[in-house]
């Protein structure tokens, strides 16, 4: 079994590169831009051709939010041309795909959590550049998963988490907003549901089940709750405020609801989906060590 994983420097493709010890009997192959350019063709191109691929987890993509909005030439290449790129040439070779995306697909405005059949509309670059590399993704290669995902942090990279910590250690008070809703995700948990989906694959074919799919961790919270779980589990002292977003304008729009419903991917795959502050503890536990 040979794995390509792009993004490897990011949260999610340095889970997976933790994890790959569970699986001796896999192969990984790691890349990131300085190894592979993604929205180079005839890099990917070759790269498929020297290696035959059995998955790909394409864990790379343009994140920069409020970037996004200015540097759209950018967030379209890593976030469009890549996805479809990958999906091209792992449909030529055989390669199965696991796209990862995001709730930023969603107008944020619901009351009830997104399932993935909920009419998509995205409010700014990158949740549009994010949803069109779905959509160029499954038409390249319909043998593919997506998987949207949301408030991802980790003991990798840079992160809601690392940042509170960061800014706690310098203030003593800090106001974060309490009007937008979603599920804070360990990337630690993402990262074993894909490497559960491909083992399952494994032992059967029919076990890859393509098309869209939700995962986050269970409950729901608002970045105030967070913040307030972050210092209550660490034990540092910070009083938390909770403010309107009005008062931290930012260039693009933030989903005010993004809880995602994570039945269809609990069922099809029989994936256990820890409670967000179960996997906020264990994440902050590794950050101390």
């Amino acid at each position: 079994m040979l794995i390509l994983v792009t993004g490897a420097y990011g949260q999610l493709g340095n889970e997976i590169k933790e994890l790959q010890v569970n699986y001796p009997e896999w192969n990984f192959h790691f890349t990131d831009v300085d190894t592979l350019d993604i929205t180079n063709e005839n890099a990917v191109e070759n790269c498929f051709t020297k290696n035959k691929f059995d998955f790909v987890i394409n864990c790379a993509a343009y994140t920069a939010v409020d970037k996004a909005e200015t540097d759209q030439e950018t967030a379209a290449k890593v976030n469009v041309l890549a996805p479809e790129l990958l999906g091209r040439y792992s449909k030529q070779t055989g390669a199965k795909v696991i796209q990862v995306s995001t709730d930023y697909v969603f107008a944020g405005n619901s009351y009830l959590p997104y399932s993935e059949d909920h009419p998509v509309s995205p409010q700014g670059i990158y949740g549009k550049t994010k949803l069109d590399g779905e959509l160029r993704c499954i038409q390249e290669n319909p043998q593919a998963i997506i998987i949207r995902t949301s408030w991802l942090y980790s003991t990798f990279g840079n992160n809601f988490v690392k940042t509170m910590l960061r800014l706690a250690k310098e203030r003593g008070e800090l106001g974060v907003v309490y009007d937008q809703v979603g599920t804070p995700t360990y990337a630690a948990d993402l990262a074993q549901t894909i490497l559960r989906i491909i083992e399952l694959t494994e032992m059967s074919e029919d076990k890859f089940v393509p098309g869209v799919y939700h995962f986050s961790n269970e409950g729901v919270a608002s970045w105030y709750d967070f913040a307030q779980a972050i210092f209550e589990i660490s034990g540092v002292s910070c009083k938390v405020n909770p403010v309107l977003s009005d008062q931290f304008p930012t260039p693009a729009k933030r989903p005010h609801f993004s809880v995602l419903n994570k039945s269809k991917i609990r069922n099809t795959f029989g994936i256990e989906i820890p409670y967000w502050k179960e996997s906020l503890k264990i994440c902050l536990d590794r950050l101390e060590k």
